[in-house]
């Protein structure tokens, strides 16, 4: 359904594209995947017409309707959520539009003497609108909207009030609605919590046109896609299967590539050894030329290509006491809502604890509250002996100075660090390059929440509290970040969307219910295994 054929890209001095080709037809998942920068983006504004190829054909299936959810949503006020989600719904959404103008049409007096080619035109548009099941938009409209945590009362407030995460769900609730044949969802869970992921992900099962995805969640694409296009040197590169067997298979045929490479050296080495040791014996001389001949009709095999992963070793914390945190008979309610009522925990040096609950069930308070920066009502929240807190949360990237750099931010925060530690601190936090000379002013959120990690992991605390940390990280980043925690000396408490993350760091599970906290032994698999949901509030 849609398809690009040999296709060149290529933005100011960098080629992206050279020559690609990939597909995408009816019922296939595809995940598109490449290091940041590559060209994932650019791939959809193809498809989409906002750009053009400079070579090559991309071209959709006649008549084919696609939807496109981007990091770029406009502006909205004025309009209800639930306004604002029909009115963006592609074609059904237009139709209903044109039918209320109809009406109006209809009945206005001025227009009587067209009223009979309006009553044909309103019976055409009602026969579309019924086709697009436009009757039942509003319905599925705010089914969509509770699957990604929209509450009642917000549906229908105005779209105005929301923060710019919750206007990016407005954004992918368009898109889901509009029932397109074909799907474009640029990184669309990069603001969604557990559970929206997980509707998500049954959503798009059940979708039967062709869809394409970015997501930096790997869970999520092994979930849910049937092949895998990865950007790769300016080639798209098809893989059948989920995310897991694309990276077995890419490991495969980057093994069999540098085997075969080898062998080739190994050839003609010694054929080149035979040519050196002979060029100046007579008796040699048919022997050495009938090599050279040999050796200049042989296809060179190029030398593999090495995705360049930067690792970083970072230095265990000082040891803490072995109460690490403790919460006393603790209460808090933000006005008539209680969040907490007499709540005890106890966090032991080297846990690492996970918190889970849906949305407004408190989780981030649980953290602001050990971290210090707010206050029960009742009760008390201590830490330990000797302990050393890093508290990460989105507000942390609020107090980066705008006028320094990436390398001054480090720098300043490291005086004593050499030149090349902090260059390779920033590389393993994605910042490569001239990235390191950019102004924290122009940073994307995702650049400075990296920024923020690498500056409190480089002089790791013993404690570290981390809300959302993997939002806006890449693959490669949170691989690097996974295996820096897994090794990590200290304790852990952590509110993450990422399964896989959970799932790899966590020994402890606090889930927050209505009916009151509930602990679990055993990290996040244990918990989805005893609790018989992967968060609550999922069935």
């Amino acid at each position: 359904m849609i398809q690009l054929d040999a296709v060149s890209k290529q933005h100011g001095s960098q080629i992206l594209f050279l020559d690609a080709s990939m597909t995408a037809f009816r019922g296939e998942r595809v995940g598109l995947v490449g290091p940041n920068g590559s060209g994932k983006s650019t791939i959809f504004r193809m498809i989409m017409k906002q750009e053009q190829p400079d070579g090559g054909q991309v071209s959709v299936e006649r008549n084919a309707t696609l939807g496109y959810f981007s990091q770029d949503v406009g502006e909205m006020r004025g309009q209800t959520v639930l306004e604002a989600t029909m009115a963006g719904a592609g074609p059904v959404s237009e139709a209903a539009s044109e039918l209320k103008e109809l009406e109006r049409a209809m009945a206005d007096p001025e227009r009587a003497d067209e009223l009979d080619k309006l009553v044909e035109r309103f019976g055409e548009v009602q026969a579309r609108f019924d086709e697009l099941d436009g009757y039942a938009l509003e319905a599925r409209a705010r089914e969509v909207l509770a699957g990604l945590s929209f509450r009642e009362a917000v549906v229908d407030d105005d779209v105005g009030k929301l923060s710019g995460g919750w206007k990016m769900r407005v954004a992918l609730a368009r898109v889901l609605l509009m029932r397109p044949d074909g799907l474009l969802l640029d990184e669309p869970t990069n603001h969604l919590d557990i559970e929206s992921i997980i509707w998500l992900e049954r959503f798009l099962r059940e979708f039967e046109g062709a869809l394409i995805i970015t997501s930096h969640d790997r869970e999520f694409l092994n979930r849910l896609v049937t092949k895998i296009v990865e950007i790769e040197g300016g080639d798209l590169i098809s893989y059948s299967g989920n995310y897991d067997f694309y990276e077995q298979q890419r490991a495969l045929a980057a093994s069999q590539k540098e085997a075969q490479y080898a062998r080739q050296q190994a050839m003609l080495a010694k054929e080149e050894a035979f040519i050196a040791r002979f060029k100046a014996r007579a008796s040699h001389a048919a022997q050495v030329q009938s090599r050279v001949k040999k050796l200049d009709k042989i296809d060179r095999v190029e030398p593999p290509r090495r995705r360049r992963v930067i690792e970083f070793e970072f230095k265990q914390p000082p040891r803490s006491g072995d109460d690490v945190a403790k919460l006393d008979g603790v209460s808090k309610a933000y006005g008539e809502l209680r969040i907490y009522q007499e709540f005890d925990l106890l966090l032991r040096r080297k846990e690492r604890w996970c918190v889970m609950g849906i949305n407004g069930a408190g989780k981030s308070t649980l953290l602001k509250l050990v971290a210090g920066e707010s206050a029960p009502d009742a009760g008390s929240a201590k830490l330990g002996a000797s302990v050393k807190l890093g508290y990460f949360a989105q507000h942390a990237m609020e107090v980066l100075d705008g006028k320094r750099t990436v390398f001054e931010t480090l720098q300043e925060a490291f005086p004593m660090s050499t030149v090349g530690s902090l260059k390779t601190l920033a590389g393993a936090f994605g910042f490569s390059g001239d990235d390191t000379d950019k102004p924290c002013r122009i940073l994307s959120g995702g650049e400075k929440a990296r920024l923020v990690l690498a500056r409190m992991l480089y002089d790791p605390p013993n404690f570290l509290v981390l809300d959302e940390p993997t939002n806006h990280l890449d693959m490669d980043t949170k691989a690097m970040l996974v295996k820096a925690l897994e090794s990590f000396e200290g304790t852990l408490l952590m509110v993450s969307h990422d399964r896989h993350f959970l799932r790899a760091l966590s020994d402890h599970v606090l889930e927050l219910t209505p009916e009151g906290p509930r602990v679990y032994e055993g990290g996040y698999a244990e918990y989805v295994e005893a609790s018989g949901h992967e968060a609550p509030g999922v069935g």
